[in-house]
């Protein structure tokens, strides 16, 4: 999406003057500075602000640690394939990514954020939510859920919650769709600065390894007031909805303003 680093750092990695430096320590302090500057900025811009809200609104009340995680990794990896891929056909092929184009998937990554946000607001009305503990796998554990719709009571309901990898096919759709959308960006700030087609596409690679361990980390440091808050008392976990909720609608309100505006539509 957005990049708010600077790009300095990329284009000093590619304008070192090899009349200065010995052709051997310029390839191979060139290749150091490569992976640590091309890691730096894929690392921050995962922490961007609808990256983050996307995120939030796709993690469940009945998550463990370890699935918090696991849908932060999710997320980076489809970052991470969509831009590589979206990326690599359009430099291979000699194409551009036109302004409009940048644009409709903005605006379509607004709309899904804002989607979500109100998703998460729509599932605080419906549900009814309650805590419990039980097993899995001999483990004991607690999950906050609900049972709305359930036609059986509470007792009766079976209590089987999803810890599989399909659950974060979800957050992995969305990060495919947010790599889609940011590709023009670094697709731009990478072919202004690689001198080669293999270093571009090696440019693509180690920005969205970045950008999947930024997520992993954030969502890892964040697990642990997350599961607190899950633990505590009703009105903390309503309240953290409500919040992530918000958040959401407003960060995505905000990417389908800017997008309507570089598509020129009402004025705007």
């Amino acid at each position: 999406m957005r990049f708010f680093v600077p790009t300095l750092g990329f284009f000093t990695l590619f304008a070192l003057p090899a009349s200065a430096i010995d052709s051997a320590a310029l390839a191979a302090g060139t290749s150091l500075s490569f992976l640590a500057l091309g890691f730096a900025v894929g690392l921050a811009h995962a922490l961007d602000a609808d990256h983050v809200a996307a995120v939030a609104t796709m993690m469940e009340k009945n998550d463990s640690r370890r699935g918090l995680i696991l849908r932060g990794t999710a997320w980076g990896l489809g970052h991470t394939l969509s831009l590589f891929v979206v990326c690599s056909v359009v430099l291979m092929l000699g194409l551009t990514i036109s302004g409009t184009v940048e644009s409709l998937l903005e605006l379509t990554v607004g709309i899904m954020i804002a989607g979500l946000g109100l998703r998460v607001l729509w599932k605080l009305r419906r549900e009814r939510i309650h805590i419990h503990a039980h097993a899995h796998d001999g483990k004991r554990h607690v999950h906050a859920h609900s049972h709305a719709g359930d036609p059986d009571s509470h007792n009766a309901a079976l209590h089987r919650h999803d810890h599989t990898a399909r659950a974060m096919l979800p957050t992995l759709g969305v990060g495919l769709i947010h790599g889609a959308a940011g590709s023009a960006g670094l697709l731009v700030l990478v072919v202004a600065t690689a001198p080669s087609m293999a270093q571009a596409m090696f440019a693509f690679v180690v920005f969205g390894v970045g950008s999947m361990v930024g997520m992993t980390l954030l969502t890892a440091a964040a697990s642990y007031p997350l599961g607190r808050i899950h633990r505590g008392a009703t009105w903390m976990r309503t309240s953290l909805a409500l919040s992530i909720g918000g958040l959401a609608c407003l960060v995505g309100g905000g990417v389908v303003f800017d997008s309507l505006h570089g598509l020129g539509v009402m004025g705007l």
